[in-house]
């Protein structure tokens, strides 16, 4: 999996059905439900495809939804 943009990888959770990122201190949530994910507020930090496939892995995400989001 490759590195993706901050502003990628948000608009794919918010595809996915997650609120729009909140600021919280140095970094934003973003919220679906009881669940919650962490991304950092620097804006043009790319996300790299290890912390992708961590944070997939861990809200139970398939790889093709993913994709398609």
């Amino acid at each position: 999996m490759k590195a993706i943009s901050r502003k990628e990888f948000v608009r794919k959770f918010r595809a996915l059905g997650f609120e729009a990122p909140k600021r919280a201190g140095a970094h934003l949530f973003m919220r679906r439900g009881s669940i919650y994910i962490r991304i950092p507020e620097v804006e043009k930090l790319e996300i790299s495809g290890g912390l992708q496939w961590a944070l997939l892995r861990q809200l139970e995400i398939d790889m093709p939804v993913w994709e398609m989001a």
